[in-house]
């Protein structure tokens, strides 16, 4: 069942630590509207052109979600999966131009599932995320096997994540 956009939505993270300006951190009572109204309007689609389909992919749900939402509300076509394999198992009706998935997530890494979702549908995009340092040994694995991966840190900034989304 879809989240009421004025149902309180609790972020576990800061969602746009540069704009100290903007007040975008996670505290209790924070509506999806006051989320996308703060981030400039981002639930005003770009009609006249084709938003590519996004597959979210993190183990944290809460990111998971919020990722989800707020790229749907910004006119993306999106799914979310909890980990690897429930990813896999929705690009069985769901064909991703872009996978963003975390890259440290339990049963099958990030990097794991980038490749699989590479070889079955070889123009997707991939974006990777992580919070955490030790990520290099994935990353390297992923490399010796003849794959790179664009990586960004988490915190994502919806702002960036949406502009760089269009963009393509």
């Amino acid at each position: 069942m879809p989240r009421s956009r004025d149902r309180p939505l609790k972020l576990g993270f800061e969602l746009m630590p540069e704009f100290s300006s903007v007040p975008i951190f996670a505290i209790e009572n924070f509506s999806v509207n006051q989320a996308v109204s703060t981030l400039g309007k981002l639930d005003s689609p770009q009609p006249s052109r084709h938003l590519p389909k996004i597959l979210v992919v993190d183990d944290e749900r809460r990111i998971a979600d919020t990722l989800t939402e707020i790229l749907h509300m910004s006119g993306f076509d999106v799914a979310k999966a909890y980990d690897g394999w429930e990813a896999l198992r929705t690009t069985e009706h769901f064909h991703p131009d872009y996978l963003l998935s975390d890259v440290l997530m339990p049963r099958m890494n990030g990097v794991d599932l980038a490749i699989a979702v590479r070889q079955k549908f070889p123009a997707a995009k991939i974006i990777l995320f992580s919070g955490q340092a030790g990520i290099s040994e994935i990353l390297q694995e992923g490399q010796r096997r003849g794959f790179a991966f664009e990586l960004i840190a988490k915190p994502i900034h919806p702002v960036k994540l949406i502009e760089r989304l269009r963009s393509a």
